[in-house]
């Protein structure tokens, strides 16, 4: 499972290929909205409980993040990447097990439990990576590679509506399309796990991005950019740790919001108009939102290398609200307003995610990034119980006292934009680290002979 140190001029171009492999087939999860009608309808579920595997799944996401982020550190991304194959397609056959026998907990816990380690432990496994192969670039490198997470229901949400069409919409039906997705994804995955390299000690991109040996990179400075190192037990113990962990909460609640529930949500908001949406045409508004969150993790991630993280995530929280404020004001007035506002939303929800591994190695440097990355992921697991319960019980008791259509979503529209105000504010108080946290810096930025920690343990 270790993966070989790059021979000299292999070009580090060759590792977001590896990366995507993995995070084009986890990003199936933000398709699971296309399984939801289905699973209603077969199973006799409401809207809260057909949300549950995925929110299981998210939860599973950060908490495996959290509790793996050091030993994906110590056994590297080969490890990891064999770790997340393994679980998210063993996932998929224990969901199509249970779809079959009409076993609903069997796809919660196939799904959401299995499948939502696979989904962390997959997440995190080239982040750390891909930052030490673009020490020049790191909100970019993060950025393509996550981007393939927002971007797997781009490929999986029409796929997924096709096979149901192809295999029917009952439970036979449901557990053919599970068992192909978790047979295609392991295949997927492998290209991932056979590819990817790691930087030499030493590592410094050559102008090919190739690899050369030489002392270590150094950062441009920056108000919020450190040179120092903090470890990741110190780093949970900042403020500012815990200032991201809110800002990435509130801006996941945002967006998953929308996202899980996405193709009832656009279904409902124009259900009692002229011009009602038809269930293919939910499907391609839930691929839309896909494209949205993948454009959004590459280039708003590639502008922070730019503007700086700080600012970025000012753009992401405040004019998230505003969108969120035009929505449920005027968004079932006006389709085209309400898939832009969505979109713009989701491409803000991307970038978030893409954004949080740079901005973190400008506060806490290089050293033990991929740790801190996983415990931070925790604010995700919160954000993925929150934004489906917020969205989802509120259109339960909506509709329960006999509201329909937008009305559904007033309220839980109004809660998001508080949210988001209390990102916005939690990321005007970052500041830079303390200098008690900081502790010198990994071996191999002072000695490019001496092999650092993680290729030892490898």
């Amino acid at each position: 499972m270790t993966p070989p140190l790059a021979p000299a001029g292999w070009s580090r171009w060759l590792v977001p290929p590896a990366a995507l492999s993995v995070h084009l087939s986890i990003g199936q999860a933000y398709a699971w909205s296309v399984f939801k009608p289905p699973l209603e309808s077969a199973l006799g579920l409401s809207g809260t409980a057909s949300a549950l595997p995925f929110q299981l799944g998210i939860v599973m996401l950060g908490l495996s993040a959290a509790f793996g982020g050091t030993l994906v550190e110590r056994k590297g991304p080969r490890w990891a990447m064999t770790v997340a194959l393994c679980c998210f397609s063993s996932g998929f056959l224990l969901a199509a097990l249970g779809a079959v026998t009409e076993q609903y907990w069997l796809i919660v816990f196939g799904y959401g439990f299995v499948g939502g380690i696979g989904l962390g432990i997959g997440y995190i496994s080239p982040v750390s990576t891909l930052i030490k192969w673009f020490p020049d670039r790191p909100g970019m490198a993060t950025g393509i590679a996550i981007m393939g997470f927002g971007g797997g229901a781009l490929i999986a949400s029409p796929w997924s509506a096709q096979m149901l069409d192809s295999f029917g919409a009952g439970s036979k039906g449901i557990a053919l399309a599970f068992l192909v997705h978790g047979l295609v994804y392991a295949v997927f995955m492998a290209l991932g796990v056979l590819l990817v390299r790691v930087p030499p000690p030493g590592y410094r991109q050559g102008g090919d991005g190739g690899a050369r040996p030489a002392p270590g990179v150094k950062p441009a400075a920056g108000a919020l950019i450190s040179t120092a190192q903090v470890s990741a037990r110190s780093a949970v113990r900042t403020p500012q740790f815990w200032c991201l962990w809110v800002v990435l909460c509130m801006n996941v609640t945002a967006g998953i919001g929308i996202l899980e529930k996405a193709a009832p949500m656009i279904t409902d908001f124009f259900a009692e108009t002229d011009t009602p949406v038809s269930v293919s045409a939910a499907a391609g508004f839930v691929a839309l939102l896909s494209a949205a969150n993948m454009a959004g993790r590459i280039g708003w991630s590639s502008t922070s290398d730019l503007i700086g993280r700080k600012n970025m995530y000012r753009v992401y929280l405040g004019v998230g609200a505003v969108m969120y404020l035009l929505i449920s004001l005027f968004g079932d007035s006006s389709k085209p307003l309400f898939v832009l506002c969505a979109l713009v939303i989701l491409s803000f929800y991307g970038g978030g995610f893409a954004t949080i591994p740079a901005y973190l190695k400008d506060l806490f440097g290089t050293y033990q990034v991929g740790a801190i990355h996983g415990r931070l992921l925790t604010a995700w697991s919160t954000a993925g119980v929150l934004g489906p319960l917020i969205v989802n019980r509120v259109a339960d008791s909506q509709e329960a006292v006999g509201r329909s259509g937008s009305g559904l979503y007033g309220l839980s529209f109004t809660i998001m934009i508080g949210l988001l105000v209390i990102g916005f504010v939690a990321n005007e108080l970052v500041r830079p680290v303390h200098p008690r946290h900081h502790v010198p810096a990994p071996r191999e930025a002072a000695d490019e002979h001496v092999p650092s920690e993680e290729h030892r343990a490898a």
